[in-house]
């Protein structure tokens, strides 16, 4: 089941907030596809919320562009930034990618974003999202939410 990020935000807003923040405080992030072979792939990558979706846009022919449109697996992980403090906590986003061909959607989102042409875009579908943090410097803590279920809380010692 997976769902886009509009269903995540009305399902959980303080929650999606905070990831859109952790994402929001750096341009980059990484992203894990899968290889031809199976194996992992991370590279690079900005990423766009925009009108209720998580948006990942390429350059034209990039390797995990080419992933995406085998296998549409993916995680997606917010920049942790410099040294150890994250901030906000580690962010993870996991789910399925489909590529977007439509010019009327495309040409959308270039008026928004100005990406440089030609582009692949990607329309994501949301299987899960992750926070672990460190509560009052005693708990380790971890959110995670999957479409149809509330968030689940783990705090460990």
């Amino acid at each position: 089941m997976t769902a886009n990020w509009a269903v995540f935000v009305a399902a959980e807003p303080e929650f999606a907030a905070t990831v859109e923040k952790r994402f929001g405080a750096f341009t980059h992030h990484v992203l894990a596809t899968l290889r031809k072979d199976g194996s992992p792939r991370t590279t690079g990558l900005e990423v766009r919320f925009l009108d209720g979706e998580l948006w990942l846009g390429m350059m034209p022919g990039s390797l995990k562009a080419l992933d995406l449109r085998r296998d549409p697996r993916f995680a997606l992980q917010a920049n942790p930034g410099p040294g150890t403090d994250t901030h906000g906590g580690d962010v993870r986003v996991s789910g399925r990618a489909v590529e977007v061909t439509d010019a009327g959607v495309k040409g959308a989102y270039s008026k928004e974003v100005e990406p440089p042409e030609p582009f692949h875009l990607f329309r994501t579908g949301i299987t899960e999202v992750v926070r672990t943090y460190v509560e009052d410097e005693k708990y380790l803590v971890v959110q995670i939410w999957t479409p149809g279920a509330p968030v689940r809380t783990l705090k460990r010692t």
